[in-house]
């Protein structure tokens, strides 16, 4: 379903220099990679984001886009999102009140890593499943 709802084909990366070996990570520190894999490695984030590449959503368009997720945590998620500034809430002074999301500058530049991952997934997915057998069968 992510692949389907990220349309388009993955930009290509622009080449960064990469260290010989990977920097030591201070986990009783702030950890980048850890808060944002924190909140992009739920079972619902991506999805929520991935939805939002359409452009701005009522909360109601949100549950039909995704399909299966329970109204406390489509709240959940998007009340995590807006708290790390992926994503906007704006409420209308209406009645009955009108809430929209949409993505932020900076939840729309993670679509880019985000579709690159997506690509990387539908590229390596068969392995990954061969690997997992393979596995299986030594092991069991």
């Amino acid at each position: 379903m992510l692949a389907r709802t990220l349309a388009g084909p993955a930009p290509p990366l622009e080449p960064s220099p990469m260290p010989e070996r990977s920097p030591e990570i201070a986990f009783d520190q702030p950890c980048p990679i850890r808060d944002v894999l924190d909140r992009i490695g739920d079972q619902w984030s991506l999805l929520v984001l991935a939805a939002l590449d359409g452009g701005t959503l009522r909360f109601n368009e949100l549950m039909r886009a995704i399909g299966d997720i329970s109204k406390q945590m489509l709240s959940q998620t998007l009340r995590r999102l807006e708290q790390d500034g992926f994503v906007r809430r704006t409420v209308f002074a209406e009645v009955p009140p009108r809430v929209e999301y949409e993505l932020t500058d900076l939840g729309r530049s993670f679509l880019g890593p985000l579709r690159q991952l997506v690509h990387w997934a539908d590229e390596n997915h068969r392995d990954i499943v061969r690997a997992r057998r393979s596995f299986g069968a030594r092991a069991g």
